[in-house]
């Protein structure tokens, strides 16, 4: 398990880099340090000067350099002042100075703004290499555009932040993974080999049957993790967080000009970072560095890990394959990796819900010919006469007319429709159990467990406006003459504008939407109305399926914009709550998204299930909008059929046009246009002379990664069409699937291609998401039983066949539903002024109300309180029957597989025991040097008995007073001083300077 001191001494440098890294622009110039970091900023300027500052240069003109900040007498590069510098003699001289200041005559000065952001630059960039880093510049000069700024973290540096953040590494230990035996080995292979098409070609190998034990990283263990290579022990991926984690809290004084009661309380809130300067324009953007080009073009085994994911995860033609989720994760960070890992469990469990969905859909197509219901809705023998569908212009009709509505409601409204309910319900639990299950083992596997939550820093603007707090308590004392307590942070009372805002906001855009749906409403009336009114039969025959398109078409463009406009208000009124740190930013982000959003989403989907037709009225006494316009009723069929067709059209719409024409192939095509108009605009010299482009340019050039609330926010929507009203629209999981199919590869290809490389954030969890998905999956038992019951005839036909049906079946069923009505009640001007049907004294309305001749004329009928009291009772049995199966469901499958305790448990005593084995080994080792050591004493005593006792000098190991093993008393034995390598390979240091880098060597 241990390493010789002399193996961990010696520098492990990994193969230089080839040729076509090097010009790829991964590297600084020396083609041996890597690039881990980026930072850009523009020249706002016509001209820069390199300009020679010699000793006769005034000290008005230094201090507009240095300013008090940097020493006049080195140069204010400050990549200059560490071997970050460009190699070959670049670095300025002690005169020498560096400005983009335009002091020289003939050019043009800079103003001042632009000063002050060159000398925050400057500041800024002198503590990053206080902090170890090196920086590297471009040669050239430039006068406009963009310049970049190459960070590297060495070695040292990489191994300090390595510990402080607490990153967990391999070490040399490792164990055999518990093999399964018998019946469960043979059924894995078998399963393995049918896998093995659909299994991506990647390097990591999710079925190890050997895992080296992980822990978090030690200086003072180093001796413990296989470090094959300091340049690739760790990857980019995690080189770009130690990086990130340095610009974010290396502190700049003069964008945190702090107003402390002292000095001390003044550096404790000095904690603005490259955020802070990003967002007062002093950089353009900080990013890391994609692994070089995305196109493979040399061999296949020489492909990097970007290459690798385009290849294997980002093409549309790897739509059947498993996701490299592994690679992901090492490549992104553990919170993309995860967003994709429940997006393809998500996926998968779909496909079940798509089958049985789907054989619903088939068992009401090859029943919608024995359906006795819809047989006599079809029948016209029966002459079921209609009351007119509006006032004065509109005819009776007969029901046989509405034949083809009654047929296909009953494809998504028949008695499997209760059993996919159910099933779906049970599915929502089903589905986050599991993700409960892989969610830990992508923590076991990734080593997430027991990580700790990292120190956030606060969010610019939150800094800023305690600045301005502070200020003004300044103020207040000075002109008061009282001592009061220093500013530590914002109070409710600086946040309380700002909630008020926010309540306001919200509920005035709940009225927006709300508006928006009564528009679509009204539009529905009053075209119904006007085409009913024409004097074109053809027309007339159409209204239903004319006015039923056309509003849900109108209501999916509304929802497309205010989803938009959502979205930005969402944002603006986060900003206003001034959240602390990014987290909370982000969960208070989500929430008021979510909740404009699922409004938008589903309030004309509600409106359709819930109160269509529920409003009408009656024959004679109709209830009207605006005094002229009847309500809307349903169809002949029921409303479940106009509930199937909004959801579908909305779903699909959605998905279609939001999700992957706006969000995938609008900005590609402009990118493309830009892309191409910028080519033609070049001529063929300046085409000529151009450079090729190095990676920090192609990376510049990208779209900048705004998070994953976008992408989680899309599949949320798609999981409460899936999930909420299921029981009106059985293929909804079979449209999802298809589409979550390509959606995968299309974020993949986003990823990949069209993004910059996000920092690895690393997160245990899909986090606030997890909750919404639990709280959906409790609202869609509800809302489901909801939608049985009130808008399917489900509990209707049960009713009339087990109590009023004389012959115990379905004949007869929509003759007992309809009601009757004396034409001669309408109200004047109501009645049809040119009908065709002049002998009807009775026509049929679709209600459960007592015929005119009876005592109570029109009024609700008992029929109506045994279907009303029926549909409460299959409610709460409904739901509760879900919500204990869904318990019993959850309570089964345990949250942690029992393999993952048992190996953790395993883990964790193979941990302890290497390191006892370790404490006995230096033990043992200090042991063995204290008897050399009294040996040579003892030897030098015989040799020259005048000389005494020996001297203690700087690297000896015994203590003064009684000899070692010497088991006199005479006092307690003085403890120690702890022997470093150097010792123990009998090397002492020969001179001052090889005595501190020992020093700095790994003590055991």
């Amino acid at each position: 398990m241990q390493i010789s001191p002399l193996e961990d001494k010696s520098p492990v440098m990994g193969a230089p880099p080839s040729p076509q890294v090097r010009s790829e622009g991964l590297y600084f110039c020396d083609g041996k340090r890597k690039v881990d970091y980026v930072l850009v900023f523009h020249h706002r300027r016509l001209s820069s000067i390199r300009s020679l500052v010699s000793g006769s240069v005034s000290q008005d003109q230094l201090s507009v350099v240095s300013n008090g900040n940097f020493p006049p007498a080195t140069s204010s590069d400050p990549a200059a002042g560490r071997g970050g510098d460009i190699p070959g003699g670049e670095a300025a001289s002690v005169g020498e100075v560096f400005m983009e200041l335009g002091s020289a005559k003939g050019s043009e000065p800079m103003e001042p703004v632009d000063q002050e952001m060159h000398l925050i630059r400057q500041e800024f960039e002198t503590n990053l290499l206080e902090a170890g880093l090196e920086i590297e510049r471009e040669k050239e000069v430039k006068t406009h555009g963009p310049s970049f700024t190459r960070i590297h973290a060495p070695w040292p540096v990489l191994c300090r932040e390595a510990e402080f953040l607490k990153i967990r590494v391999p070490t040399k230990a490792s164990y055999e993974l518990k093999e399964e035996r018998g019946f469960g080995s043979s059924m894995s292979s078998m399963w393995r080999k049918l896998n093995q098409p659909f299994q991506p070609k990647v390097s990591l190998q999710d079925h190890c049957s050997t895992k080296f034990l992980s822990h978090c990283f030690s200086r003072d263990k180093l001796h413990l993790y296989n470090i094959s290579s300091k340049d690739t022990f760790f990857d980019n991926a995690t080189r770009g967080r130690i990086v990130y984690e340095i610009l974010r809290r290396t502190v700049c004084v003069r964008t945190c000009q702090t107003i402390g009661e002292d000095a001390k309380h003044q550096q404790t809130h000095q904690t603005c970072g490259i955020s802070t300067l990003i967002a007062k324009g002093v950089y353009d953007s900080a990013f890391p560095l994609h692994d070089g080009d995305y196109k493979v073009i040399g061999h296949l085994e020489e492909r990097t890990d970007r290459q690798v994911l385009n290849e294997e995860w980002a093409r549309y033609s790897a739509f059947y394959k498993y996701q490299p989720i592994d690679l992901v994760r090492k490549y992104f960070g553990e919170k993309i990796g995860l967003y994709f890992a429940w997006l393809g469990v998500y996926t998968q469990l779909l496909i079940p819900a798509s089958i049985v969905g789907i054989i619903v859909f088939g068992y009401g197509v090859a029943t919608v010919d024995t359906n006795l219901p819809s047989l006599e809705m079809c029948d016209g023998r029966l002459n079921f006469t209609m009351c007119p569908l509006c006032d004065g212009a509109c005819d009776f009709w007969h029901l046989s007319t509405a034949c083809g509505t009654a047929r296909a409601s009953h494809l998504f409204d028949n008695p499997a429709t209760v059993f996919f309910a159910i099933f779906m319900s049970l599915w929502a639990v089903l589905f986050l159990e599991h993700w409960k299950r892989r969610q830990i083992s992508l923590s076991f596997s990734w080593d997430l467990t027991g990580i700790e939550e990292d120190e956030e820093h606060p969010r610019p603007k939150y800094e800023t406006i305690l600045l301005q707090k502070r200020q003004r308590k300044l103020k207040n004392k000075k002109k008061r003459k009282k001592s009061e307590p220093p500013v530590d942070k914002l109070t409710w009372k600086d946040r309380l504008p700002g909630y008020l805002i926010n309540v306001t906001s919200i509920l005035f855009m709940f009225g927006l939407t709300f508006s928006a749906v009564f528009s679509v409403i009204i539009y529905r009336i009053t075209v119904s109305a006007l085409m009913a009114m024409s004097p074109d039969p053809e027309i007339k025959s159409n209204v239903r399926v004319t006015v039923t398109a056309t509003a849900v078409i109108i209501n999916l463009v509304v929802i497309l914009i205010l989803d938009e406009i959502y979205g930005a208000v969402a944002q603006w009124l986060t900003e206003l709550e001034i959240p602390k740190t990014e987290t909370n930013f982000e969960e208070r982000l989500i929430m008021k998204a979510f909740m404009l959003k699922f409004m938008n989403a589903y309030a004309p989907i509600f409106y359709v299930a819930f109160f269509k037709g529920r409003f009408v009225g009656r024959p004679g006494s109709y209830v009207y909008v605006f005094n002229n316009y009847r309500m809307e009723e349903c169809a002949p069929g029921g409303c479940l059929i106009e509930l199937c067709i909004q959801l579908s059209i909305i779903m699909l719409g959605k998905q279609l046009i939001q999700n992957n024409i706006f969000e995938i192939g609008i900005p590609r095509k402009l990118k493309k246009l830009i892309r191409a108009l910028k080519e033609k605009g070049k001529t063929p010299k300046a085409r000529e002379e151009e450079k090729p482009p190095q990676q920090w340019n192609l990376d510049y050039a990208l779209a900048p990664f705004e998070g994953l609330t976008p992408e989680y926010m899309e599949m949320i929507i798609q999981f409460g069409f899936v999930s909420l009203f299921v029981a009106s629209f059985p293929l909804a999981p079979l449209f999802a699937l298809l589409n979550n199919v390509i959606e995968i590869r299309l974020d993949a290809k986003k990823f990949v291609t069209e993004l910059r490389r996000p920092v690895a954030a690393r997160a245990k969890d899909i986090g606030i998401w997890f909750n919404i998905l639990s709280g959906m999956g409790k609202l869609s038992v509800i809302i489901n039983a909801f939608v049985i019951s009130f808008t399917s005839d489900f509990i209707p036909r049960l009713v009339y066949q087990y109590m009023y049906s004389p012959s115990g079946t379905m004949h007869g069923f929509i003759d007992h539903t309809l009601s009757y009505f004396n034409v001669s009640n309408f109200k004047p001007g109501s009645a049809p002024q040119n009908s065709e049907h002049e002998d009807i004294t009775f026509c049929r309305y679709k209600d459960y109300r007592e015929p005119p001749w009876s005592s109570d004329a029109y009024q609700l009928s008992k029929q109506y309180w045994s279907v009303l009291a029926a549909r409460l009772a299959f409610v709460i049995l409904f739901q509760n029957l879900v919500m204990f199966l869904g318990l019993m469901v959850a309570w089964v499958i345990p949250d942690v597989p029992k393999t993952i305790v048992e190996q953790l448990k395993r883990e964790k005593k193979l941990l302890v025991n290497l390191f006892l084995q370790e404490e006995k080994e230096k033990f043992q080792l200090i042991q063995s040097l204290f008897a050399k050591d009294s040996i040579l004493q003892s030897n030098s005593q015989v040799s020259n008995p005048s000389q005494g006792l020996p001297i203690l000098g700087r690297y000896s190991t015994l203590p003064s007073g009684p000899a070692a093993g010497d088991g006199g008393g005479g006092g307690p034995r003085p403890r120690c001083r702890a022997a470093s390598f150097s010792q123990f390979s009998g090397k002492t240091s020969s001179s001052p300077k090889n005595e501190n880098a020992n020093s700095r060597q790994t003590a055991v």
